[in-house]
């Protein structure tokens, strides 16, 4: 990347041999202004089109004895109106001149711009949508919001930038730097198909809910009471291990719960795993509740698992379980010790009746979700207790019934589905995201993962899992508040440089002499990339040169009054619920 501008003390001395011919020519501008609106006043005045010489002598009689003998037969009101109509439009003119000019020296240089934004501008997006969705031909016209997601408008003044239902993204911002309110909101609100938002806070929550209910169902997985909802649903967690491969998955989304690193697992992990996936594809295939397994847990003992592996032709299952119970005592409590403390969330029975059968709700289905225009919101809290071990499995099913529905379809949701995992660090731990990322754009499960850090993705899923994730994500925006002072540098060197031109003067005998001299220069250093202006995110999009994009928050579009009210109603029925929570204990 390359791009050229002036800097250096001589810079302004440049300046010096223009003003002679700037004055004039403002001077010139004056003279025009006033020989054409008085004329042009006396014309509309019934005196008649005679224009005076447009000469030094004109000039001259003007500034001297004003414009009466120029246009003696016109009344002093017409000349005026006609000089003060003829300068507001210079003045106009000029003013948008300047406009014009001063975008553009004030774009940021090096970053892209239209030109090579062209896909994501409104009619790129558009042309991309009518692709990729071939049920958009029937419509003459297409919403912005059904050619893609909104990222934001490009700095400093637009227009607005829309990533297509096939692009996967990566968000890597700072607390409070607008993740929810000019991302996670506005996704959940411009969805057009079914929604799945993982959180471990109401704030999305309370401003989506009551216009997400005007498209759809809304589905609320609260089992730690973030929002304080009554449990209104349960999901059939076991359903997912009615395979192996399937028990395995939900074995691992407990594990990843309590295990930072899924690059790092040891022999109690490994085993743990293990054993858990016996166990749940055991209850799963005799129609035992959840639990029953966690009966099994404490006793080690117990052969119902065993006996039930084997009555369902798990034989080999059936044997490493059993291997398991009668190796060496020290091994085995280790084992179901390490297993107990991945499920312990399902001791708490608060969180274990979302997962457990009841005929008095209504039982939630992923693969019914994914084909509808309904919401899901799987709330939970980070740290010790936490029900992210659940929240991963929920999401895993929704995402992976999202897969099976596309090849059902023909490859594509339509409409695509919308994934958002806010705070997946903390509450949804799926183990292989960083693999599944850019299959899920290509079924049109439009997914975006909201991390606070890079580090801190690598804490979950390893330095190499975390790398997988970067280079999958098609669209990726850095916002506001980076401090990992490695990954901005690597991100600075990604943005790359730019030529440089140094202007200098100097003195000697034979007079003054000007010189140029050039040098690479990073685009946006690292203290740049980390002082970005809360609001605004550096844009990478693949195959695209990096650019500045200003976010736009959901309460400063159309229809954010009505949203705003509803979002405080909501606020005040979870304040209420929640003091009625405490009272009843």
């Amino acid at each position: 990347m390359s791009s050229t501008r002036k800097a250096g003390p001589g810079a302004g001395e440049d300046l010096l041999p223009w003003i002679v011919p700037g004055a004039a020519f403002l001077i010139g501008t004056m003279f025009l202004g006033a020989w054409l609106g008085g004329t042009l006043g006396a014309a509309v005045s019934g005196a008649g089109w005679h224009p005076p010489p447009f000469a030094l002598s004109t000039l001259s009689t003007l500034v001297e004895e004003g414009p009466g003998p120029l246009w003696p037969t016109a009344s002093p009101t017409a000349l005026a109106a006609g000089m003060a109509t003829v300068f507001g439009a210079v003045v106009a003119v000029i003013t948008v001149l300047i406009l014009l000019v001063r975008r553009r020296l004030t774009a940021p240089t090096g970053l892209a711009g239209r030109k090579e934004l062209a896909g994501l501008l409104p009619k790129g997006a558009a042309r991309r949508a009518r692709e990729l969705r071939p049920g958009l031909a029937k419509l003459g016209k297409i919403t912005p919001d059904d050619t893609g997601n909104l990222i934001g408008d490009l700095e400093p003044r637009g227009p607005e930038l829309r990533s297509s239902y096939e692009d996967v993204e990566l968000d890597l911002m700072a607390p409070r730097a607008g993740k929810s309110t000019g991302i996670a909101v506005p996704r959940v609100l411009r969805a057009r198909g079914s929604v799945l938002l993982t959180s471990n806070k109401a704030d999305v929550y309370s401003v989506t809910r009551a216009e997400r209910e005007r498209v759809g169902r809304v589905w609320t997985f609260d089992p730690q009471g973030i929002a304080h909802t009554p449990r209104g649903l349960w999901w059939d967690m076991l359903a997912e291990a009615a395979t192996i491969e399937g028990a395995r998955r939900l074995a691992g989304h407990f594990v990843g719960a309590v295990n930072d690193d899924a690059s790092r697992r040891d022999f109690w992990i490994s085993a743990a795993q293990n054993t858990l996936t016996a166990l749940f594809h055991a209850a799963q295939r005799g129609g035992r509740p959840i639990g029953e397994v966690l009966a099994w847990l404490a006793d080690p003992a117990d052969r119902t698992p065993v006996d039930l592996l084997r009555d369902a032709g798990m034989t080999a299952l059936a044997d490493q379980l059993q291997g398991t119970v009668q190796g060496a005592v020290e091994t085995r409590d280790g084992i179901y010790e390490t297993s107990r403390q991945c499920v312990a969330c399902l001791l708490d029975p608060a969180i274990a009746a979302w997962v457990t059968p009841d005929p008095a709700l209504p039982q939630f289905f992923p693969d019914r979700h994914v084909l509808s225009r309904d919401t899901l919101y799987l709330l939970s809290k980070d740290g010790g207790g936490s029900a992210a071990g659940v929240v991963a499995a929920a999401a895993d099913s929704v995402l992976r019934a999202g897969v099976v529905a596309a090849e059902r379809m023909g490859g594509r949701l339509e409409p695509p589905m919308t994934a958002v995992l806010d705070e997946a660090a903390n509450v949804c731990r799926i183990s292989d995201l960083p693999d599944l990322y850019s299959h899920f754009g290509s079924r049109g499960i439009n997914i975006v993962t909201l991390l606070q850090s890079y580090r801190q993705g690598s804490r979950v899923w390893g330095e190499s899992g975390m790398d997988a994730l970067w280079s999958a994500a098609t669209i990726k925006l850095l916002g506001a508040g980076l401090d990992d002072a490695d990954f901005v540098e690597k991100v600075s060197r990604l943005v790359g440089e730019h030529d440089v031109s140094t202007v200098s003067w100097s003195r000697s005998k034979e007079g003054r002499s000007r010189s140029t001299s050039y040098r690479l220069e990073r685009i946006l250093p690292a203290d740049r990339i980390r002082a970005l202006p809360k609001g605004t995110a550096l844009l990478l999009a693949t195959g695209i040169r990096p650019a500045l994009v200003r976010l736009r928050p959901w309460y400063a579009e159309p229809g954010a009054d009505r949203i705003a009210t509803a979002a405080q109603a909501e606020v005040k029925a979870i304040t209420a619920r929640a003091a009625e929570r405490i009272t009843t204990r």
